[in-house]
């Protein structure tokens, strides 16, 4: 088997075994003996299981990123430069969630292991998503061209928590769909975009966070009457 062949099937055999299995409970010797490879060729082409697992999660991250950006990209210049808020977010949420979700979708071995990777957030998978946020820079600056009176804060936190919503979707589609007796359709993947983007949109454009009251003392002033009691 050629080098780039045996490296193919070293990660289409983790991909798999990961997918159906989850992280913990896949060993190298599984992977080797999943691709019909030796030990050895893991440890050239990869070095240990952390670096294995990072390879298979960027890859597939830079297909969505690059999904997401080309939509931003559409959005904006349809909107001579500056995008609706609404078309940003949908550009933002709607790779992810149709990568993952959907009949036609979910039981592929690339969307199980990107569930797999929100669900059990291995450490290499978090130093990547911790490190690798250029790509949400782009959307806060679309955002902020699109609501130049909001502050960055509130952008970045709109932005948070529109990726909290799908990724909470994908990872609890079970739960809803026990919770709401099948009234909520996670196969209509375009219903849930256009679901998770309202509810971003109303967040960022529904007035600032009103003040928290002081709150007064539950005590009173001085000592105790039986009427206090």
């Amino acid at each position: 088997m050629s080098s780039d062949r045996t490296r193919s099937a070293i990660l289409a055999a983790a991909e798999k075994l990961y997918a159906d299995r989850g992280f913990g409970d896949v060993t190298l010797r599984d992977i080797v003996a999943e691709a019909n490879v030796n030990l050895a060729a893991v440890n050239y082409h990869f070095g240990s299981k952390d670096e294995l697992i990072a390879e298979l999660f960027v890859t597939r991250s830079l297909a969505t990123n690059r999904e997401r950006l080309n939509e931003l990209k559409l959005a904006e210049e349809k909107g001579g430069g500056h995008a609706p808020i609404d078309a940003i977010l949908h550009a933002l949420v709607g790779p992810t969630l149709r990568g993952c979700l959907g009949p036609d979708r979910e039981g592929s071995t690339a969307a199980r292991f990107m569930i797999r990777a929100s669900i059990e957030s291995v450490p290499p998978i978090r130093r990547i998503k911790n490190r690798e946020v250029d790509h949400l820079r782009k959307f806060i600056a679309a955002m902020r061209r699109a609501m130049p009176g909001r502050n960055d804060a509130d952008l970045n936190w709109g932005l948070h928590f529109a990726l909290a919503m799908s990724h909470h979707t994908i990872r609890e589609k079970e739960r809803l769909t026990r919770l709401s007796e099948g009234q909520c359709d996670l196969n209509d993947v375009d219903a849930i975009v256009d679901r998770v983007v309202a509810v971003s949109v109303m967040a960022l454009t529904g007035g600032e966070t009103p003040k928290k009251a002081a709150v007064r003392s539950a005590m009173p002033q001085g000592r105790l009457t039986r009427q206090d009691l």
